[in-house]
């Protein structure tokens, strides 16, 4: 069965500079690269690197028509993203010597989708099937209600954090995937621990997965918390990495592999993708791990 990722897709305008940019600061910066990014785009690329076949719908602008033939080339099923009028979504992204990045993102296209974008795409699922889905596409408590009413099981990445995940039907989503920024706007909590325990105590069905940077990823039920270290590697380029994570996790988790798996793939594969440039294109392929 294929993962459904109803996700964005990007233009990513990266610059390195020698630090972030202050207020009132301009900043020259050493380089200048566009790459393919949006969170679901790296997403379902991870998907298919680790091997699962993957359904990417969403939209992109007359200028994104490179971005649906990259996910092909990565043998992603394009049927349902639409090109329309207007930009594709982008990211100016500054990137640090030590590898930290700051990004600042224009929806555009991703902020077009309609409900009823949502009907056309959830009328063609099967009941059973993963739904991959973050928070840069319009529509998506919409898409949330009705992917819970068709059976589908919904995996949510709540980034970019914003003030509205507060108001989305959580309820509906099986696995909860964030990082601890996230965490801590989400709950008001700052201990991975706590900020798991807040969650699972609102929604006691729901699996959490909180990545942690440094210090590698929590994972926690109502009967388990697992935790898994971080692989010490020379960061160049933290872009992609959480999505790395989330898709090579995620393929693993519908095959049923242990949760221990799950993670220790997961982090392998986000360790690869830090010592890269770039986001889409640092994902490894399953092969690279080992």
């Amino acid at each position: 069965m294929s993962i459904l990722n109803f996700g964005s897709c990007c233009i990513d305008n990266v610059y390195a500079v020698p630090h972030f940019a202050q207020p009132g600061e301009t900043l020259p910066c050493y380089s200048y690269e566009v790459h393919p990014g949006g969170k679901g785009l790296n997403q379902s690329i991870a998907l298919a690197a680790s091997g699962a076949a993957v359904r990417h719908a969403g939209r992109v602008g007359t200028d994104g028509q490179w971005l649906v033939d990259l996910l092909r080339e990565h043998k992603v099923d394009t049927s349902f993203i639409q090109i329309g009028d207007g930009p594709s979504g982008h990211a100016n992204i500054q990137v640090t010597p030590e590898g930290e990045n700051s990004i600042v993102l224009f929806g555009g296209a991703n902020q077009n989708i309609t409900p009823e974008d949502v009907d056309l795409v959830i009328n063609s699922a099967t009941e059973g099937e993963f739904l991959l889905v973050q928070n840069e596409t319009s529509s998506l408590s919409y898409l949330i209600e009705q992917a819970a009413k068709k059976g589908l099981r919904i995996v949510f990445n709540a980034a970019p954090m914003t003030s509205t995940v507060n108001s989305l039907p959580l309820s509906s989503i099986e696995l909860l995937i964030i990082n601890e920024t996230e965490g801590a706007e989400l709950t008001g909590r700052t201990a991975p621990e706590e900020i798991t325990d807040t969650l699972l105590s609102n929604y006691q069905e729901l699996k959490v997965l909180l990545t942690l940077g440094a210090e590698g990823a929590l994972f926690a039920d109502s009967g388990n918390r697992i935790k898994q270290p971080a692989l010490q590697v020379n960061a160049i380029d933290t872009t992609g990495a959480g999505d790395t994570f989330t898709g090579f996790f995620l393929a693993h988790y519908s095959r049923d592999h242990s949760i221990e798996d799950c993670l220790k793939v997961a982090t392998k594969a986000a360790s690869i993708c830090v010592t890269r440039k770039g986001a889409a294109t640092s994902i490894p392929e399953l092969s690279e791990l080992g």
